[in-house]
């Protein structure tokens, strides 16, 4: 049986340069040999175990990349990318005066512009290009340093140099990521990770948010107020920043949650307006605000920066950093290093031709094959000279030529290779880091490690922005000596820490009440699903039986709740509206946006009913017969449901966000029940074959059992609506949701004026019950209609309608009508609000 000795000394480097494993005589690096030694796996098969355990801890967890329809599963190989500490701290040492030198220079492009005057850098890499913002002119952030937080793309070279691939200074993202996959290797490989000494990344993270209190505007106090702005659950990065908040204890935030009123920035809550203090922000600049920058964008703050300008907001990082990104930018940085710092640059760029000076532009068209060749603005074009024809290369030299500022073009870094887990072999992946550098009163402090990625080609990794990566890795500086794990509640830090805001915003109100509704709506028809499914396997080949004829009206029934399908597409068919599977795509549409208000818990729930439908749509592509055998998958959707179900009911602390949430299921539970009693039992029919169909009701809404325990008889009407729209006491009845409702709206902070219409409809909707009597409602007319019950059934139903629409206007106002615009370039709507 093989080791992980065994299976390392298998590995072929097939790289034209530096091996992260093998040194150049094919002998391991010592610190592979030390993951050798500490690595608890036996075989290959073990090892791509270990892979799989990877894969599932990161659907557990809700880990995903872009934006839908085209997000997929956020991918990491379970090997880390292993570097010394030596080595390290020639790295950490050449960031921080990287950080410092770009801070400089963001300093002085906004400031005195010194650079440009004297022709150390050209007027035309700045001021052309789209990261520069004339209009914050000025607007500084409290501390010695602008450039608050800041991001290198680094690969090493074959000569075992490392250079910079891109700089990253806009609104760098990668920090939910890289500890996201720091948490999952750490758990797949455990015994390794107890056992090497391998520097933390936590203290960075602790750092954060010491950093983010050291600038805090003047008059904040010494609990500033902070939020992080998202563009929203569409952004193609919306788990690393909900895990981001999550981690920082901060809230969740978009642009129709800010208002700026009186010079200052707040937060909309259900209780009034909450000061913001400090703005992390991961909308590009921008976008950040319709009044002073793009007047088009449906994603910031009016006036956002007229409150940063007054002193009374921080931004971070600040309005105008994007223009260091520009790759133009690193052809002139060894020369402002020595001007600025006075020192040598001690990490260099991949090598940069910026066209716009008349012979690096020659350069470039002459030797376009070998060339990467990148527009310079953000998102702008890339494309390796050697994969074009010669016919594109021409066509490629004459728009450089006809606009050279716009170009560069830089030779291509031979990226050293890590050993990632293949199909069935250890393969040889170019590899590329991304590390982080954080603002400090007495500088810059560097994470111990950061977020790899590896690729198929080096040309696939130089692709920037960077694509969704073959696969992600954690990033391990061992140590000489013993790491000490410190917990940050314990001892050290004594400055108060950031509290949380007392009041959610209306988004996230909104969708905490949308996640409750998605929820119950997927548990509802899972059951009913399951309760026609039952009947379909026992009569759908004797139409005419007792049991037949019920299953005709279960089966409208379901169709009336969800839509007209077969039973398998109400339960798998993510795009049919009303299915199990469209719920729960919506529901978790609506955890995204609240991440930083849920536990983890919660993702793996939603996880196991996402895998359960998963599986079942691969089963049924075997199966000649689309309704059969659906038990399985809908016991284990089922589960997982009820995992949810059980978080919220008992996981959860009862404050205003918990309240939305069960306003949400308590609505839809009854909406539901009134849709299917609607469609099963206002007319009267056969004896036998009403007593099936209550019965199966029952069991749909979990309540069969209480009803054989008190009547111990034969479905009756009478006493079936007791249980399920009078009993008080009964979980799933009408009148428990609605005595629940008034308790959750009770907890609301909600000004009386404003919810009178709302007290109101609810109000109606408990006299309505009281008035009738189960008796009474179970009469039929000569025809065979039970018309009071129909007629109940119907003010029920529209009177619920109206509620949920009461509830938005009172509680989920939005300021101004907020569009998404997907990748396809079609504006959808941010929240989608979908009736049973």
């Amino acid at each position: 049986m093989s080791t992980v000795a065994d299976l390392l000394a298998s590995y072929l480097s097939t790289g034209p340069g530096h091996d992260e494993m093998l040194q150049s005589t094919g002998a391991a690096r010592a610190a592979w040999d030390q993951m050798a030694d500490l690595a608890q796996v036996r075989s290959w098969d073990q090892l791509a175990d270990r892979r799989q355990d990877v894969a599932t801890l990161l659907e557990d967890h809700g880990a995903r990349y872009g934006a839908e329809p085209h997000e997929v599963p956020w991918q990491l190989d379970p090997l880390p990318l292993i570097l010394d500490e030596v080595e390290w701290a020639q790295v950490e040492a050449s960031i921080r005066q990287r950080a410092e030198l770009l801070d400089a220079i963001l300093t002085d492009l906004y400031g005195e512009r010194r650079l440009l005057a004297t022709g150390l850098l050209p007027q035309e890499i700045v001021l052309d290009h789209p990261g520069f913002l004339r209009t914050v002119d000025g607007i500084t952030i409290p501390g010695p340093h602008q450039l608050f937080l800041y991001a290198a793309d680094l690969a090493r070279n074959a000569d075992g140099s490392w250079v910079v691939l891109s700089d990253r200074a806009q609104a760098p993202s990668g920090l939910g990521f890289a500890m996201e996959d720091r948490r999952v290797v750490s758990q797949v490989l455990a015994g390794s990770y107890r056992q090497a000494r391998i520097r933390r990344i936590g203290p960075f993270y602790h750092a954060m948010s010491s950093a983010l209190r050291d600038v805090a505007p003047v008059g904040a106090g010494d609990e500033p107020r902070i939020a992080l702005l998202t563009p929203g659950p569409f952004s193609e990065t919306a788990f690393d920043q909900g895990y981001l908040a999550q981690m920082l204890g901060l809230p969740l935030v978009e642009g129709e949650d800010l208002v700026v009123t009186d010079g200052r920035l707040w937060m909309r809550s259900l209780a009034g307006l909450e000061p913001v203090d400090i703005l992390i922000r991961r909308v590009d600049a921008e976008y950040c605000d319709p009044l002073d920058l793009r007047g088009d964008s449906r994603l910031g703050v009016p006036g956002l920066v007229h409150a940063a300008r007054s002193g009374a907001l921080t931004v971070v990082n600040p309005f105008g950093a994007g223009v260091i990104e520009n790759p133009a930018l690193m052809t002139y940085l060894p020369r402002l290093a020595r001007e600025l710092l006075g020192e040598e640059l001690q990490l260099g760029s991949a090598v940069t031709y910026w066209c716009g000076e008349r012979s690096m532009c020659s350069h470039v068209i002459a030797n376009l094959d070998r060339l990467m060749i990148r527009r310079t603005i953000p998102g702008g074009r890339q494309v390796f000279g050697g994969d074009l024809t010669v016919g594109a290369r021409a066509d490629l030299a004459v728009e450089i030529a006809a606009d050279p500022y716009q170009w560069v073009g830089q030779e291509p870094v031979d990226a050293s290779t890590t050993p990632t887990i293949g199909a069935d072999t250890l393969e040889a992946r170019p590899t590329a880091l991304r590390t982080f550098a954080l603002a400090r009163a007495s500088g810059y402090q560097v994470m111990s490690g950061g977020l790899a990625r590896v690729d198929r080609s080096t040309t696939d990794l130089a692709q920037n922005p960077p694509a969704q990566p073959a696969a992600a890795k954690d990033v391990w500086i061992l140590s000489a000596e013993p790491q000490p794990v410190q917990d940050p509640w314990l001892g050290g830090d004594q400055s108060p820490h950031q509290p949380a805001v007392p009041a959610i915003s209306p988004g996230a109100a909104e969708d905490l009440f949308w996640f409750g509704r998605y929820i119950e709506r997927a548990e509802a028809t899972v059951r009913l699903i399951r309760a026609v499914a039952d009947r379909w396997d026992d009569y759908h080949l004797v139409p005419g039986s007792v049991g037949g004829q019920t299953l005709s009206i279960l089966t409208a029934a379901l169709n009336h709740v969800t839509t007209d399908g077969t039973l398998s597409e109400a339960l798998l068919e993510e795009q049919r509206e009303g299915s199990v599977a469209f719920a729960v795509a919506r529901a978790v549409r609506a955890a995204t946006g609240v991440r930083d208000q849920l536990s983890g818990d919660t993702w793996i729930a939603l996880s196991s009913v996402e895998r359960a439908l998963a599986r079942e749509r691969v089963r049924r592509l075997r199966l000649a017969d689309s309704d059969a055998d659906l038990g399985g998958a809908l016991a284990r959707s089922l589960e997982g449901l009820l995992a949810l179900a059980g978080i919220g009911a008992e996981a959860m602390v009862r404050d205003v966000g918990w309240a939305l949430m069960d306003i949400g299921r308590r609505l839809e539970r009854a909406q539901h029940l009134v849709h299917v009693l609607r469609a099963t039992v206002t007319d009267e029919r056969d004896r036998a074959v009403d007593s099936m169909v209550l019965e199966s009701v029952l069991i749909a809404h979990e309540s069969v059992i209480t009803y054989r325990r008190r009547t111990q008889a034969h479905a009756r009407l009478d006493t079936f609506l007791d249980l399920l729209l009078l009993d008080r006491n009964n979980p799933r009845s009408l009148a428990y949701q609605l005595t629940t409702l008034r308790a959750d709206l009770d907890s609301l902070p909600t000004a009386a004026h404003n919810a009178q219409v709302r007290d109101q409809l609810l109000a109606d909707l408990t006299d309505l019950l009281i008035e009738h009597s189960a008796t009474a409602l179970s009469g039929s007319d000569e025809t065979g209609r039970r018309l009071r019950l129909a007629e109940l059934l119907e003010s029920l139903d529209w009177r619920l309608r109206d509620l949920a629409v009461e509830i938005a206007r009172v509680h989920f106002a939005h300021p101004v009508p907020i569009q998404w615009e997907d990748a396809a370039g079609t504006w959808v709507p941010r929240r989608e609000e979908v009736a049973p």
